[in-house]
């Protein structure tokens, strides 16, 4: 008779995608695995058959739950400008109790020159808040707070670099207060006439 899982699957998943976002896949080992998710080994590779592929679900994970965050927190805006500050704040100051800067970016940092699926993965969520950026930006040209100068497509590009920028830079010891003024110098940039 075959044993039941003795865990929920996202809840180990979720341990996982917090230590592969903190120490990057090349430092995580299977014993840190097992540890930090509290599962037998066998159980892993039962439910997850390798590290690559416990990787590439935990970056899927990460990918759902940000963008699912960033959705949210933009529908609640009464603006967009409010929206996109909202997404810069995002950026800066993460969630509570999670690592540092952005696992789809650390993960591409890391492993996109050489690893196929995490690019693809990596430019599939850059596309995702490409969009997102793009969705505010036509918002707020639309109500007038933008200007539309620049094409809302280009300034989607454009705001992204800084955002994936502002992700790496909250891993590093560089002040919050710098990162707040590289925000709002980029939102302003949306209003120029």
């Amino acid at each position: 008779m075959a044993r039941s899982k003795e865990f929920e699957e996202n809840a180990v998943l979720d341990k996982a995608m917090k230590l592969f976002w903190e120490q990057g896949y090349e430092k995580t080992s299977m014993n840190d695995l097992v540890e930090h998710m509290g599962i037998h080994r066998r159980s892993l590779y039962d439910t997850f058959t390798d590290k690559h592929t416990l990787f590439l679900r935990a970056i899927d994970r990460f990918a759902e739950r940000m963008s699912s965050r960033l959705a949210a927190g933009v529908k609640e805006a009464a603006t967009a400008e409010e929206a996109m500050k909202f997404l810069f704040r995002s950026m800066i100051f993460g969630e509570e109790d999670a690592p540092p800067g952005c696992m789809l970016v650390n993960s591409a940092a890391e492993l996109a020159v050489r690893d196929e699926e995490v690019d693809a993965k990596a430019r599939e969520g850059f596309a995702d808040t490409e969009r997102l950026i793009k969705e505010i930006i036509l918002w707020g040209q639309e109500s007038g707070e933008f200007s539309r100068e620049l094409e809302a497509g280009d300034l989607a590009q454009y705001l992204h670099n800084s955002l994936v920028g502002i992700r790496v830079m909250a891993r590093t010891a560089t002040p919050k207060d710098k990162l707040e003024r590289i925000a709002g110098l980029s939102v302003a940039v949306l209003k120029h006439k």
